[in-house]
């Protein structure tokens, strides 16, 4: 049998609560991604494919929502979140689909360090100096730690080669 928002059996009321949101959501995206990812080969364990990480990191990602979900007796009822932050969320949310359209056009350096300077000075209205230094600082050992320690190639800026 299936609950119902007012079980009559029971007496109990099921509450949709945040963690089952946010779980579901968790799972759902795992799920859409993991199917789209079907084309990268898993591997073996002593020869990995390109596959096999990301698939690996969904598969975690499904289940930490799971968890979530199952849990989420534990969290705030959805009908008591506060909602008043939703344009600082669609804010940041913007900023960062603007950075991801841009990042292969601009490059990794320049998409990052923008990225984090204008959520940092002008949505979280942190200190300029401060501001450009977290941008610069994080960018520069993200950069290092991707193309030097990784091996990962990312999109340079369009004059610099």
């Amino acid at each position: 049998m299936t609950a119902r928002p007012n079980d009559e059996r029971s007496g109990r009321r099921v509450v949709l609560r945040r963690d089952h949101i946010a779980g579901g959501v968790f799972i759902a995206a795992g799920a859409i991604l993991f199917a789209v990812s079907g084309d990268l080969p898993f591997g073996t364990l002593a020869s990995p494919g390109a596959g096999m990480m990301p698939k690996l990191v969904l598969g975690l990602l499904m289940a930490f929502g799971a968890i979530l979900a199952l849990r989420a007796g534990e969290s705030p009822p959805l009908a008591e979140l506060p909602w008043n932050d939703l344009t600082h969320a669609v804010t940041v949310v913007a900023v960062s689909a603007v950075a991801i359209a841009l990042y292969t056009v601009i490059g990794f350096v320049l998409s990052v360090t923008l990225l984090l300077f204008v959520l940092l000075y002008f949505i979280e209205r942190r200190k300029l100096w401060p501001a450009l230094a977290v941008s610069i600082g994080v960018t520069v050992v993200s950069y290092l730690m991707f193309s030097t320690l990784l091996r990962s190639p990312l999109p340079p800026m369009p004059f610099w080669s």
